[in-house]
């Protein structure tokens, strides 16, 4: 289940609703209910607080990279974009 606070933005004091108990359902359902340019919203929000994990990875896997690339004779940063997906291609593909 998912603890959901709601809370009133019209009031200058920000008055908090009573709190509902949703499942993941359950908000999913409410929010392909919204205007489209409020479930954009609610999606960049989502994505932003995601933000520094999906970097952390991504960082993660280009210093892997870096390292494969290094072991079969390679550097990484000086490698064209073609380069690069020729080797990812490779790699992904091998038995």
């Amino acid at each position: 289940m998912t603890r959901v606070k709601l809370v009133n933005h019209a009031s200058v004091y920000q008055r908090y609703m009573p709190n509902l108990t949703l499942s993941n359902e359950q908000v999913i359902e409410l929010v392909k209910q919204l205007p489209e340019a409020q479930q954009r919203e609610v999606y960049k929000i989502l994505s932003l607080r995601q933000w520094g994990r999906w970097e952390s990875l991504s960082n993660y896997a280009i210093e892997k990279t870096r390292i494969v690339a290094k072991e079969r004779g390679y550097d990484w940063d000086t490698m064209t974009e073609e380069e690069k997906e020729d080797f990812i291609d490779q790699i992904v593909h091998e038995k």
